[in-house]
């Protein structure tokens, strides 16, 4: 897969102001800690993740969507009237029709000459989306569009609580729901557009996609059969092992793909998940750790928002540079496994 005229215009990202720590959350589980016995700390020991954030009011993903994107809009050269297409691309939606990015579409004030529609594909909504929006660039049928994503994960967090505190659960029995306990929320939009109407855009150079549907069981989530919310559950150990796996083959086929060697990337950025995952893919992959940027200490796993999120920071932060060529190694549930290559 190769991208010829597209770049990323502009990145913005929405950090929600109400902290939940790791330490908060195990208190929220104290009489299921106490009852089993489990050691407080061991989520962060666990994860890394130290705190992730939420929204202090009930929120759609397209108000947050909509916040980030109009951010993007006003660091870009492009001016709304030339956004063609809008793509939301969030695990979270407003609800199942119309479009989430409808809401979205409104709330940024764009025209009606935009082509609207949701992406949803777990955690790799937003590289999906933004390899289809190239697509449609590099083939002339528009010249810019916007991608965003807003996910909230409290719901999910605050159902994943009451069900531990509710059922009669052992040590083993409550594995399945522990990568709910690292959910997090935050918010991302990228302005992408053909590389004639940006003066200093980040150029999108192609990448590959591979998929191992045997894997589509071990982390399954949707709307609660018992009662109000989400519910998810996860084989965390299974999906660590088969999702790197699966990222193995697709790096050799990305590096095929551009011409790239191991070494050649200047910064890598994964999806946010854990401390365990992001040591087991750099060494998997044989990459240098001096070249990782992450976020998932303070954000948890934000689901499609992860990656672009911690793109965006380290963007803002002076991690990457101008001139840098970028991995973004993106992973979700399916299983399915995108990495896209940049130069900044």
């Amino acid at each position: 897969m190769r991208i010829q005229s597209t770049v990323i215009d502009s990145l913005a990202y929405i950090a929600p102001p109400k902290v939940w720590t790791s330490e908060y959350v195990e208190e929220q589980l104290r009489p299921l800690y106490e009852r089993l016995h489990l050691p407080e700390g061991r989520l962060e020991l666990m994860t890394g993740i130290r705190e992730r954030r939420f929204w202090d009011h009930d929120i759609r993903p397209s108000e947050a969507s909509a916040e980030a994107g109009r951010k993007a809009i006003e660091r870009s050269g492009i001016a709304p009237d030339q956004v063609e297409v809008c793509i939301h691309s969030s695990v979270s939606r407003d609800m199942l029709e119309p479009a989430t990015a409808s809401f979205a579409h409104r709330l940024m004030g764009l025209s009606e000459n935009v082509q609207v529609f949701d992406v949803s594909n777990a955690c790799l909504g937003f590289l999906n989306s933004l390899t289809m929006l190239s697509a449609m660039i590099d083939s002339g049928q528009v010249k810019s569009g916007i991608v965003v994503s807003g996910e909230n994960g409290r719901p999910l967090l605050e159902r994943t609580i009451q069900l531990l505190l509710e059922r009669d659960l052992t040590r083993k029995t409550i594995k399945p729901y522990f990568a709910n306990l690292t959910i997090g929320a935050g918010a991302v939009a990228a302005v992408v557009c053909h590389e004639s109407l940006s003066s200093n855009g980040h150029r999108l150079l192609g990448g590959a996609c591979l998929t191992d549907t045997s894997s589509n069981d071990l982390c399954q989530g949707g709307s609660s059969e018992s009662g109000p919310g989400l519910e998810m559950q996860t084989d965390s150990e299974e999906m660590l092992h088969a999702g790197v796996a699966l990222a193995r083959k697709t790096w050799a086929s990305f590096k095929g793909e551009l011409a790239w060697k191991d070494e050649t990337a200047d910064r890598v950025i994964c999806h946010q998940v854990g401390s365990a995952h992001q040591k087991l893919l750099f060494e998997t992959l044989g990459l240098d750790n001096a070249k990782d940027y992450s976020s998932f200490q303070k954000f948890g796993n934000t689901g499609s928002a992860a990656l672009p999120l911690t793109l965006a920071k380290a963007s803002e932060e002076g991690f990457i540079k101008k001139g840098d060529k970028v991995a973004m190694l993106g992973i979700g549930s399916g299983l399915n496994c995108m990495m896209l290559g940049a130069e900044w």
